[in-house]
């Protein structure tokens, strides 16, 4: 066979295969009827929870859809989304944290934030229910760590994600997500460590991780 002739077969191959991916994909496509918003969880060890996340916002910000961004825990950083954010109008950003837990080492006040900014959200998605909804999507950063440390109580925050307004999209970040709201959620991503440069010692980088 020559070398022509070979790479006209590969080539044929190939293409049959994308007519039957097309074929399938096309398929899928049409099987999925239902027209409603999703709740996502971000989860696992790995970097881009909210990375992901805050791309979505910004995403749904390019639709000119309303996105309301309430942050847990990471309260005194100094961030490039936050200043991001600032740049699109259909954004509104919430911080209800005081820093990372190992900085504050103060459980009351942490669940103090925590509460005050969970009672904040559950006003976001209630101002969700008018005939005009104040946000199209809503993104909870590193609520999984609130629940982690017991902060807030993952029987209240089910039941009110479990009964959030159809059409509202919601994305819940933080590593280790509690097995009740996995059970509840349409999309659970675990992003895995395979490597990360800070564990070689290198200095987390502005842009990059804040």
């Amino acid at each position: 066979m020559t070398n022509q002739t070979s790479t006209d077969t590969n080539a044929a191959d190939h293409k049959q295969r994308m007519l039957e991916l097309q074929a399938e994909q096309k398929s899928k496509v049409a099987k999925a009827d239902i027209e409603r918003g999703i709740l996502i969880v971000n989860t696992g060890d790995g970097k881009g929870k909210s990375s992901s996340a805050f791309g979505t916002a910004i995403r749904a910000a390019g639709h000119g859809q309303k996105v309301g961004i309430m942050q847990f825990i990471k309260g005194t950083w100094k961030t490039g989304e936050t200043e991001s954010f600032k740049r699109f109008p259909e954004i509104e950003h919430l911080v209800s944290g005081d820093g990372f837990t190992w900085n504050t080492q103060d459980m009351n006040e942490d669940t103090a934030s925590a509460r005050h900014g969970w009672e904040q959200t559950v006003d976001m998605i209630e101002r969700c229910r008018n005939e005009e909804p104040a946000y199209d999507l809503i993104v909870l950063d590193e609520l999984n760590i609130a629940l982690r440390y017991d902060y807030l109580d993952i029987t209240e925050v089910v039941a009110v994600l479990s009964n959030k307004p159809e059409k509202l999209n919601i994305i819940v970040t933080g590593r280790d997500a509690k097995a009740e709201l996995i059970a509840i959620a349409d999309t659970v991503t675990e992003m895995a460590m395979v490597k990360h440069a800070f564990e070689a010692g290198i200095r987390a980088q502005k842009g990059v991780e804040f």
